[in-house]
């Protein structure tokens, strides 16, 4: 009768903490309701409705997959919707799997808390392709925290390659939202092998490789042959960066490249030096022509790589700069509803959003640190050396590696300072310290839920 009245009694709990996940993203899709969206959404959406043609500038992936949304539930809302969905989705499949791993009804718990952070639901609801990414990665993290709860039962071998193909469908489709998510992906990719196999050999390692490479590069050539994006070259924006901030204004008015270039680069490093733009020259400084990069970006590269050889100090001086700036300088903290625009896309329910803003703002203020790289960038390093040995040693260490590695991969791609650079980290490193403290805490975690009916069953 006692192991009945648990088991009754777990089996409750984990749907209270659906029934939490399920109100959670209920009030984070009012609350953010159409979706937040910058100038970059704005123009996604336009491509997902067919107001422009769809380019490669941002990801077309996230614009097809927009648009195919749009397409079954007739409004542009049901993206941010399905972004909660996916979010407090993935993070009540973690706090099911700490509750079943710890039997630590307080920590499940706090798992779900994850998603109620400041630095975390700032922009849950924010359609970037930074926050597409992040829901992406933490979705991976979650298969992989299924696999380390069935490993020890040995599942069958169809259950754990079931898995592997799922993980590595969002591993995929993170790197496809996001270029550079690549850095964040492979230690999480790492993460998923270890939890399905305590000591995978060398096969198991290379059919697993094989599907993630096969998930990433069959849809991108999909995308590249069906959809035919256009192709917009906007690789050559930190390059731009590059030439203007690292070249005196005298090199750039030598420069070996057609003279209309030559003038609009030499107009945008005095206009940048002038109104003191660190980066995002493409944005601030340049004077864009109506192709714009298309036609500059052959000379654009070309001056880079002749020129960058010869100015390794002032380059590396730059990009050590700015990479300074993101990590104690760490700007746009919150999105503020939706911007104007001509598609008739506004926030739902202002109110809630005047009190959100104060949320976060608050936050910001109070608590400076979270919005800073440089914190984000320490707790990564302390998870990633310092995991301890407990039950979620893995995960801590592949999450503190993801975000570290992350962070540093911006140092020669940074284009701007913004926080939505940060996001994965931050969020990767909250759970991270939370399962830290979970591992820690002894007197919390006294036994597992199969201890526990183990025991009751004597």
């Amino acid at each position: 009768m006692g192991q009945r009245v648990w088991i009754r009694g777990e089996k409750l709990w984990v749907w209270r903490l659906a029934a939490i996940a399920a109100v959670c993203c209920l009030a984070t899709s009012v609350v953010f309701a159409p979706g937040y969206m910058s100038p970059d959404s704005i123009d996604q959406l336009r491509q997902a409705m067919g107001r422009t043609p769809l380019t490669d500038w941002h990801p077309p992936v996230l614009s097809l997959v927009w648009r195919a949304l749009i397409a079954v539930t007739g409004t542009p809302a049901s993206m941010a919707a399905v972004q909660s969905v996916l979010f407090w989705g993935a993070l009540w499949v973690v706090a099911w799997c700490v509750w079943e791993l710890t039997a630590s009804r307080t920590g499940s718990l706090a798992v779900l808390g994850v998603g109620l952070t400041p630095p975390v639901l700032t922009f849950v609801g924010v359609v970037w392709k930074d926050v597409h990414a992040a829901v992406a990665l933490l979705a991976a993290c979650a298969v992989a925290f299924v696999g380390l709860r069935l490993r020890e039962g040995r599942p069958p071998a169809a259950v754990r390659w079931g898995l592997v193909w799922l993980g590595v469908l969002f591993l995929a489709y993170a790197m496809l939202v996001r270029k550079n998510a690549f850095f964040a992906a492979i230690p999480v990719f790492v993460m998923l092998v270890l939890a399905l196999w305590r000591a995978p050999g060398r096969r198991t390692w290379v059919l697993c490789t094989a599907a993630l490479v096969a998930a990433l590069v069959v849809p991108a050539a999909a995308v590249s042959l069906f959809a035919r994006p256009v192709q917009t070259n906007q690789g050559a924006q930190i390059m731009l960066d590059d030439l203007v901030h690292v070249l005196t204004v005298e090199e750039l008015r030598s420069a070996d490249v057609p003279a209309d270039l030559r003038d609009r680069l030499v107009a945008a490093a005095e206009k940048c030096d002038r109104v003191d733009a660190l980066s995002d020259a493409y944005w601030a400084c340049y004077e864009r022509p109506a192709h714009g990069l298309t036609k500059d970006a052959g000379p654009i590269t070309s001056l880079w790589l002749r020129e960058m050889s010869g100015h390794v100090p002032g380059y590396l001086q730059y990009r050590l700069r700015l990479f300074t700036a993101l990590l104690f300088e760490t700007g746009y903290p919150y999105q503020s509803g939706v911007d104007d625009n001509d598609l008739g896309m506004e926030v739902a329910h202002p109110r809630l959003e005047d009190a959100f803003e104060t949320y976060v703002s608050s936050a910001v203020t109070d608590l400076r640190p979270l919005f800073r790289g440089w914190f984000w960038l320490a707790v990564a390093l302390v998870l990633a050396l310092r995991p301890g040995k407990g039950t979620f040693s893995l995960p801590i260490r592949a999450l503190g590696i993801s975000s570290a590695a992350y962070v540093l991969g911006y140092l020669p791609i940074m284009p701007a300072t913004s926080y939505r650079y940060i996001y994965w980290p931050a969020l990767a490193c909250t759970l991270g310290l939370l399962l830290l403290w979970l591992d820690r805490d002894r007197t919390v975690l006294p036994m597992t839920v199969s201890d526990v009916v183990q025991r009751s069953s004597r």
